[in-house]
C-alpha cells in the first residue's frame, strides 16, 4: 500500500481574511453550494453578489435572504472574485456566454469542484488566477453547521497563480463560509476530483445506494414484510454511519452488540468481496483517463436520457414508496430535514 502524503491541516487562527475581505465576491448560482457560499460570506463580512440568469426563479430566494442579485455578465463585471457554483453540466455553457468575455487580467476565478478544469470544459486565459474551495459535505449541512457556530472540513486548491496570492484568496475564502473552524487542507485540482468522483460513484452515493437496494430486495424476496426491511436496510443505517462519523469503525464496533459484530466481520466481507475492489479500481480508473467525464458530458449533450429514465424508475422502486409512508409516521425526522420541499 502507498503511504499517503502528510496533509498540512489550516485553521481559523491561521488564516488572514484581509485577502478575500478586500475584495468583491460574485457567487454564481443559488442552488446547494451556492446558497450555502453566499450567505456565510456575507455573514462573514465578505462584498458578495449572488449572479443568477435572467428569469431566474431563485432571485426571490437570495432577495429574501438579503443578498444583492445581479445577472451573471453584471456580477462577472462588477467582482474581483467570481466562483461558479452551478451544475457541472452548465458550467461550460455559462462560462463561455456569460464570464469569458467579461474576464478581465488578475481576476480570480473560483469552483467547488474541479471537473469542468480538468477535463477541459473550461480553459480560463492565462492572464486569470483560480482555485478551489470545496466544502466536504453538501451545501445545506455546510450552512447548518455555520448557523450553529461551526463549520465543514474544506480542501483548497490553487490551479493558476498569476497574481501569486491565489493560495491565500482561497484560503481566506473557504475560512469565510466556515472551514477554517473544522480544518481545511491544501490539495490539488486533479485529487480533489478525481476522489470526488470516485467516493460518489463507488462508496457514498452509488456504493451505498446499491447496498440498500439489494439488502431491502433480498428481504421482501425472501417473504418478509417490506416496512421491517425499510427499517433494517435504510432507516438504521443512519445510527450506525452516525457511530462511524463520530468515532471511526472502532467506534461503532464497540457500540453494537456481539452479535452483530460477529456478523459483521464475518459476513460483511462476503458481501463486500475482493470482487467489489476489482470493480471499483476499474471505476478509478475510468475517472482518471477520462472515460467517465466523456460519457457523462455525452450523457448531458443528448438531453440527459440516462438520468431521465432512471429517475423516473428508482421513484416507483417499493423501497420509495414504503419509505414515504414510515416517514410520515416519524413526524421528528421531518423536524431535522435539510432539504425544504419548495427547493425540490
Amino acid at each position: 500500500m502507498q503511504a499517503a502524503n502528510t496533509l498540512k491541516l489550516y485553521y481559523d487562527k491561521d488564516i488572514d481574511r484581509n485577502p478575500i475581505l478586500t475584495k468583491k465576491v460574485a457567487v454564481l448560482g443559488f442552488g446547494s453550494q451556492g446558497h450555502a457560499h453566499a450567505q456565510n460570506l456575507k455573514e462573514s463580512g465578505v462584498n458578495v453578489c449572488v449572479g443568477l440568469r435572467e428569469g431566474s426563479k431563485s432571485k426571490a430566494r437570495v432577495e429574501e435572504a438579503g443578498l444583492d442579485c445581479k445577472p451573471f455578465e453584471e456580477a462577472v463585471k462588477w467582482a474581483d472574485v467570481v466562483v461558479i457554483l452551478l451544475p457541472d453540466t452548465v458550467h461550460r455553457e455559462v462560462y463561455e456566454n456569460h464570464i469569458a468575455p467579461h474576464l478581465t487580467e488578475g481576476m480570480y476565478l473560483g469552483f467547488a469542484h474541479g471537473f469542468s478544469i480538468l477535463y477541459k470544459e473550461i480553459v480560463p486565459p492565462a492572464n486569470v488566477n483560480t482555485f478551489i474551495a470545496a466544502p466536504k459535505g453538501p451545501g445545506h449541512l455546510v450552512r447548518a453547521e455555520y448557523s450553529r457556530g461551526r463549520g465543514v472540513p474544506a480542501l483548497i486548491a490553487v490551479g493558476q497563480n498569476l497574481s501569486n496570492d491565489t493560495f491565500d484568496v482561497a484560503l481566506a475564502y473557504a475560512g469565510s463560509i466556515g472551514g477554517g473552524t473544522a480544518g481545511i487542507i491544501e490539495t490539488t485540482f486533479k485529487d480533489e476530483t478525481e476522489t470526488d468522483l470516485f467516493g460518489e460513484q463507488a462508496v457514498l452515493c452509488g456504493g451505498a445506494s446499491a447496498l440498500i437496494k439489494a439488502g431491502f430486495e433480498t428481504l421482501v424476496e425472501a417473504g418478509y414484510p417490506p416496512e421491517m426491511a425499510y427499517f433494517e436496510c435504510l432507516h438504521e443505517l443512519k445510527l450506525i454511519v452516525d457511530l462511524i462519523y463520530q468515532g471511526g469503525i472502532a467506534d461503532m464496533r464497540y457500540s453494537i452488540s456481539d452479535t452483530a459484530e460477529f456478523g459483521d466481520v464475518t459476513r460483511g466481507p462476503r458481501v463486500v468481496g475482493p470482487e467489489v475492489k476489482v470493480a471499483m479500481k476499474k471505476v478509478l480508473e475510468e475517472i482518471q483517463s477520462g472515460e467517465f467525464a466523456k460519457e457523462f458530458i455525452k450523457e448531458n449533450n443528448d438531453g440527459m436520457p440516462t438520468l431521465k429514465r432512471t429517475r423516473e424508475e428508482n421513484k416507483k422502486h417499493q423501497i420509495e414508496q414504503v419509505g414515504t409512508n414510515l416517514r410520515n409516521m416519524m413526524s421528528w425526522i421531518n423536524d431535522d430535514q435539510l432539504i425544504n420541499d419548495n427547493e425540490r
